[in-house]
């Protein structure tokens, strides 16, 4: 019920409003996400490049027209230049939304969205890093897919992200497990229906450890992303020697980043930016019920912005 809730709440505009107007909950927000512009996402990405690698997400989605579809382009665009120029480009990749692309433009939406997800590859490419397309609801997981086999077919090292709480996705494990595929699993962030996604907590883990197993046994390259101890130490233990990384988000069990870090194993870390920050941060909270009480605990403890 509170996951619905706070998932209704993300796309809720009245709602929005009421957070953006509120200092105290941008005091917060600010631990969270890197920034509004640029520079802030540079400045973070130089701090944790120290010891952990960076994955940059511009935030925006639902994009329904084409110049805002653009606009998205050139920020990416803008980034990697700047990860290119100061040097950070061997520890720090992008991470990019379809949605915030152009997919649900009425008109060639799907091309588009890979039109414009290719011109961000190349600027990937052209700085010496690469590009991971992350996964939205359901509604639109083969539609993903497809454009990543395509992007693939130029951008070899373009990721993308399953998402375990998909009763579909030990089958997708196993379809993209293969040379060169980079993988990231997570547990998965929108509110779907039974008939399709695993709802108890326990099936969603279970479910996670299967597809865990399947990336391991593939000759890709793994990137588990989750906050979860248990599921930390499965990962490697599975691993053996094989070649993967972990990937936290940024503000989010930072001790443990650094940890995982000083033990020598790969820690990424996803660092959002922008101002589009309401939609991310809104369903963050709703992945589970702990990230309520984390948020409550820091908006007590935060000073309001004066």
């Amino acid at each position: 019920m509170l996951r619905s809730v706070l998932i209704s709440a993300s796309r809720s505009a009245r709602c929005r409003a009421l957070a953006e107007r509120a200092p105290v909950v941008r005091a917060v927000v600010n631990r969270f996400v890197a920034g509004a512009g640029v520079d802030d996402a540079i400045r973070v990405c130089r701090e944790l490049a120290a010891d952990r690698l960076v994955s940059l997400d511009h935030l925006g989605e639902d994009t329904l027209e084409r110049e805002q579809a653009t606009a998205t382009v050139d920020a990416y665009r803008t980034v990697l230049r700047r990860l290119d120029d100061e040097g950070l480009a061997a520890r720090a990749e992008v991470s990019v939304k379809l949605s915030a692309l152009g997919r649900a433009l009425p008109v060639d939406g799907e091309k588009i969205a890979l039109e414009n997800t290719r011109l961000i590859c190349a600027a990937a490419a052209a700085a010496g890093t690469r590009v991971t397309v992350d996964m939205e609801d359901h509604t639109t997981t083969d539609s993903t897919l497809a454009i990543v086999r395509a992007l693939r077919v130029d951008f070899p090292d373009t990721g993308t992200v399953l998402q375990a709480y998909l009763k579909r996705t030990e089958a997708d494990c196993a379809d993209f497990a293969g040379p060169g595929s980079r993988i990231r699993l997570c547990k998965g962030a929108y509110d779907e229906p039974a008939s399709v996604a695993f709802r108890k907590k326990s099936e969603v883990a279970a479910s996670y450890v299967r597809c865990l197993k399947v990336l391991m046994r593939g000759k890709g390259y793994p990137m588990v992303a989750t906050h979860d101890p248990r599921l930390i130490d499965i990962a490697g233990e599975l691993a053996g020697r094989i070649d993967f990384e972990y990937q936290m988000l940024y503000g989010i069990r930072p001790d443990v980043q650094q940890r995982l870090a000083a033990q020598g194993r790969k820690m990424r870390v996803y660092v959002p930016y922008g101002t589009e920050w309401y939609p991310y941060f809104v369903r963050r909270l709703a992945e589970r019920p702990a990230n309520v009480a984390f948020f409550l605990r820091a908006l007590a403890g935060a000073q309001p912005v004066r």
